[in-house]
C-alpha cells in the first residue's frame, strides 16, 4: 500500500522543534529545518568534526554552509496569514492609546498580546489562532505593547535575544558571529535581573535628590520673604524718617532709597536665580522618577535595558548649598544712619535756634 504524500504543514515543520520553520535552510540530502534548531544541532557534533542529518543520519564533511530556503519560508508565512485571517475576528476595535491587532484587515481590533518571537501583536481571537500554529513549543508573549520594533536587530532583523556585557547593548544571536563574537554574553532575562540590582539604588538616590531639593527650595523661598520683609520695612522707617527732615535733604533721602533697592535687588536676583534652577532640577528629577516607577512595571526586558541606561543616570547637579540668600541683610544699618542723622540735625538745628534766641 502506498504512503500518503505527506501535507504542506508536515513539509514545513521542522523535525527537530516540532514547529513551523522559522528562517528555513535546507541541509544538502533535502532535508529542512530551522536554522537556529540545525545549527545547535551542528554545534553539538563539532568535535567529531562530521555533521549529519538528524533525518537521514547523512554525513558532511566539511561542515555546510546553510542558505536560507526562500521557498519554504514564503510558504510558512503564507500558511500563516492563512490561518489567521481565518479565524472571525470579535467586535472591539482598538480606541486611542491602545495596541493594534497586526493580523486585523480594515477595522484593527484591540491587540491583547504580543509575541517577542513572531513580534507582531494579536487581538483575542487571533491569539487564539497563533497558538494553535505554534503547537510545538510555546512562544514568549507578554501583554500588548507598541514597542515591537525595538526588539529587532537593525543589521539582521532578527530579535534581539542576548545581553552583550562587553558593549552594555541587546543584541541578536547573528551579532554573535560577527561584531559581538567572543565577547561576554547572558540572555536578555539574565542581563535585566543583573541590572534589576541596581534599579532600586539607583531610584531611591534620585528620590532622595528629591526630598533634599525641595527643602532647600522651601528654606529658599522663606529666605526670600524674609529678605523682602526688611527691605520693606526699611523703605517705610526711611521713609517716615526722610518724611520728618527738612525738604532741603531730600536728595539725600532719594540716595539711601536707591542704596536699599540696590541691595534688595542684588540679593533677590541671585536667589531667583537659584529658584530657578532648584525647580528645573527637581523637575528633570521626578520626571526621571516617574519614568524608572514606569519602567519597573514593564515586562519587555528588551526595553527596560534600551530604557534603563538613559533614564538611570542622575543627571549633572552643581552643589548650591554654600550659596544662600543674606537673611542677616535687614537693612537695620541703614535705619541707624538715617536716626542719627535726624538727631544730628535735630541737634544743630536747636542750638542754632537757641543762638538765634540769645542774639535776638
Amino acid at each position: 500500500m502506498a504512503e500518503a504524500a505527506p501535507s504542506n504543514h508536515e513539509l514545513i515543520t521542522c523535525s527537530i522543534c516540532l514547529d513551523l520553520l522559522r528562517d528555513p535552510v535546507t541541509t544538502n540530502c533535502g532535508h529542512s529545518y530551522c536554522m537556529g534548531c540545525i545549527t545547535s544541532f551542528w554545534d553539538q557534533e563539532y568535535q567529531k568534526g562530521v555533521y549529519s542529518c538528524p533525518q537521514c543520519r547523512q554525513t558532511f564533511t566539511p561542515r555546510p554552509v546553510l542558505s536560507k530556503n526562500h521557498i519554504f519560508a514564503e510558504l510558512v508565512e503564507q500558511i500563516k496569514k492563512t490561518r489567521i485571517q481565518a479565524a472571525a475576528p470579535v467586535p472591539c476595535t482598538a480606541g486611542p492609546g491602545d495596541v493594534e491587532c497586526d493580523v486585523c484587515t480594515g477595522r484593527k481590533l484591540k491587540a491583547v498580546k504580543s509575541c517577542l518571537e513572531c513580534l507582531v501583536s494579536y487581538c483575542e481571537t487571533h491569539y487564539k489562532a497563533h497558538n494553535e500554529l505554534n503547537p510545538g513549543r510555546k512562544h514568549k508573549v507578554t501583554d500588548a505593547t507598541g514597542q515591537l520594533q525595538e526588539r529587532i536587530c537593525t543589521q539582521h532583523e532578527k530579535p534581539l535575544e542576548i545581553f552583550c556585557r562587553t558593549d552594555q547593548s541587546c543584541v541578536c544571536w547573528l551579532c554573535l558571529v560577527d561584531e559581538h563574537k567572543g565577547h561576554d554574553t547572558v540572555s536578555a532575562s539574565a542581563g535585566r535581573r543583573e541590572k534589576q540590582t541596581h534599579f532600586g539604588e539607583t531610584q531611591n538616590q534620585i528620590q532622595q535628590r528629591i526630598q533634599e531639593r525641595e527643602k532647600e527650595l522651601q528654606e529658599l523661598k522663606k529666605a526670600v520673604e524674609t529678605l523682602k520683609s526688611s527691605a520693606q520695612t526699611a523703605v517705610e522707617d526711611s521713609e517716615r524718617i526722610f518724611t520728618e527732615m527738612i525738604r532741603s535733604i531730600e536728595r539725600r533721602c532719594s540716595e539711601v532709597k536707591e542704596l536699599i533697592r540696590a541691595q534688595e535687588k542684588a540679593e533677590v536676583s541671585q536667589a531667583e536665580g537659584l529658584l530657578k534652577r532648584l525647580e528645573q532640577e527637581i523637575a528633570e528629577l521626578k520626571r526621571r522618577d516617574a519614568e524608572l516607577e514606569q519602567l519597573s512595571h514593564t515586562e519587555d526586558d528588551i526595553h527596560f535595558l534600551k530604557t534603563f541606561q538613559s533614564v538611570s543616570e542622575t543627571p549633572d547637579s552643581k552643589d548650591l548649598s554654600c550659596i544662600s540668600v543674606n537673611q542677616g541683610l535687614s537693612f537695620e544699618a541703614v535705619k541707624k544712619s538715617v536716626s542719627s542723622l535726624k538727631t544730628q540735625l535735630e541737634n544743630f538745628c536747636k542750638e542754632e535756634v537757641m543762638k538765634i534766641s540769645a542774639s535776638g
